[in-house]
C-alpha cells in the first residue's frame, strides 16, 4: 500500500471532542458497511481541531480538521470508530486519510474563544456545515491518555488503526448547542437528537495524537 506521507505526530493542538445520540439512528446505521456492528444506541462522535503551527507536527503544515462518524462494537476488540467524513485544510492530511480508506475531503475548521464562550465551525467551500457552541474554563486537573481504534474500508478490505493520544481537558466544560447547517450534505445524517443528548465530551487546548497509529488488515 503506497503512503503519500509517513505516519505523523501532532502535539498540543486545540481540540473539541464529544459524542451524542443521533436524531435518525437508522440513517447513522446506513453509513457503515454490512458486517460491522454499531453500538446499540447508534452514538456518534465529533472531533474539531486546529493545529496552529507546523512545529506542532512531525511533517505537516499548520492545518485544521473536523471528523465524525458512528462508534462501533467489534466482537474482537470492543469499542472502535468509523469515519463517515474527515474534512481537512491540509492536502497532505487528506491524502494520508484517503489512502487508508477514510472518506477525506477539503474543509476548514475554526475554533474561536472569547472569555468562556467557544465557537467551533466546520466549513466546506465557505459554507458552514457544523457549528458548535460551548462554555469552557481554563483549569486542567487531569489528563486523558490511551488508544482509540478506527476502522475504515479500502476496496473489499477493512483496516484497523490503533491511535495513541494524550489530552489535557479543561474544566468546567459544557456544550450549549450543536447545529448541522447543511441538510443536503452527507454529514446531516449524523445530526444529534433534539433535544441534544450528549454522552461525553471535552475541550483540550493541548491535545496530542499520532496519525494513523499502528495498523493491521482484517476482514472483521
Amino acid at each position: 500500500m503506497s503512503q503519500p506521507v509517513p505516519p505523523q505526530l501532532v502535539v498540543h493542538c486545540r481540540m473539541l471532542h464529544f459524542g451524542w445520540l443521533p436524531a435518525d439512528p437508522e440513517a447513522v446505521a446506513a453509513t457503515v458497511p454490512p458486517g460491522l456492528r454499531l453500538r446499540d444506541d447508534r452514538r456518534v462522535f465529533l472531533q474539531q481541531y486546529v493545529v496552529d503551527d507546523a512545529v506542532q507536527t512531525s511533517g505537516l503544515d499548520s492545518y485544521s480538521a473536523t471528523g465524525l462518524g458512528p462508534e462501533l462494537d467489534l466482537p474482537d476488540s470492543g469499542a472502535a470508530r468509523w469515519y463517515t467524513q474527515h474534512l481537512s485544510s491540509s492536502p497532505l492530511a487528506q491524502a494520508q486519510a484517503a489512502v487508508r480508506g477514510v472518506p477525506a475531503g477539503a474543509g476548514r475548521t475554526t475554533i474561536e474563544i472569547t472569555g468562556q464562550a467557544l465557537v467551533a465551525v466546520a466549513e466546506v467551500d465557505g459554507a458552514a456545515l457544523i457549528r458548535t457552541t460551548a462554555r469552557i474554563g481554563r483549569q486542567v486537573t487531569r489528563v486523558y491518555r490511551g488508544h482509540t481504534r478506527y476502522v475504515s474500508r479500502l476496496g473489499d478490505r477493512l483496516t484497523g488503526a490503533c491511535c495513541p493520544y494524550v489530552f489535557e481537558p479543561v474544566t468546567p466544560f459544557e456544550i450549549e448547542s450543536v447545529e448541522f447547517l447543511a441538510p443536503d450534505h452527507p454529514v446531516f445524517a449524523l445530526r444529534p437528537a433534539n433535544p441534544l443528548e450528549l454522552l461525553w465530551g471535552f475541550y483540550s487546548p493541548r491535545s496530542s495524537f499520532a496519525l494513523p497509529g499502528s495498523e493491521g488488515w482484517s476482514r472483521y
